[in-house]
């Protein structure tokens, strides 16, 4: 069994044969020249010490108070999930489910997985939900939009510091380190590597089983 035996590359749409590549190679199109793979050294390792970092930063970044704002004596700290329950409070549901799903659910659920398969693969642990959690990862990285957030966060700034006294807190800077990390794991994650580290491990599994069955 293979787990993909054909590529379409993502900016021509030309359907090339899936080969094994070795570390340090890259692979373009033939036909258009696009980066089709751009090799990460260490990438499971890098990706496993990653996304163990961004869990740790996921509890300080969500519950800490991201700033606090003082109007005329009143001290009001505001965190992330805070601002969810606000908007809910306030009948803002729709987007409060967006705010939830971009800056809490998706990050975490995608950061989890990342951590999850990786840990796997760094140990040669195979699991038949790999190739499951890892098409989910690849469909739900789109959407975990921390950066979207932070920008939020920026425009507020500016709106309330004309108005008020702003104090930021611990959990922007956790919020801050989680985005950097995020980005970081993003960029050394190569999921050529992984797609092929299970299917390695995947049909060693096959061949014990075979000569189990065969003894």
């Amino acid at each position: 069994m293979t787990i993909s035996n054909y590529l379409a590359c993502p900016e021509c749409d030309l359907l090339l044969r899936q080969v094994m590549f070795k570390k340090g190679e890259t692979a373009h199109c033939p036909r258009c020249h696009y980066l089709l793979r751009k090799p990460q050294n260490d990438s499971i390792l890098y990706t496993l010490v990653l996304s163990l970092t961004g869990l740790f930063l996921m509890i300080p970044a969500n519950m800490l108070p991201i700033m606090s704002i003082k109007v005329l004596g009143n001290t009001q700290e505001g965190t992330l999930w805070g601002g969810v329950l606000t908007l809910f409070n306030e009948g803002m549901w729709a987007v409060a489910i967006v705010v939830f799903l971009a800056s809490m659910l998706f990050p975490i659920l995608s950061i989890l997985l990342a951590f999850v398969i990786s840990a796997h693969l760094y140990f040669n642990r195979f699991h038949r939900y790999l190739m499951i959690g890892l098409r989910l990862l690849h469909a739900i990285e789109e959407w975990a939009m921390l950066e979207v957030y932070l920008m939020g966060i920026i425009v507020a700034c500016v709106k309330l510091s004309s108005m008020s006294e702003l104090k930021f807190g611990l959990g922007l800077s956790a919020f801050i380190l989680l985005l950097l990390v995020s980005v970081t794991l993003s960029s050394h994650f190569d999921s050529t590597l992984f797609w092929q580290k299970i299917e390695q491990l995947h049909l060693k599994k096959q061949r014990k089983q075979n000569a189990h069955h065969g003894q």
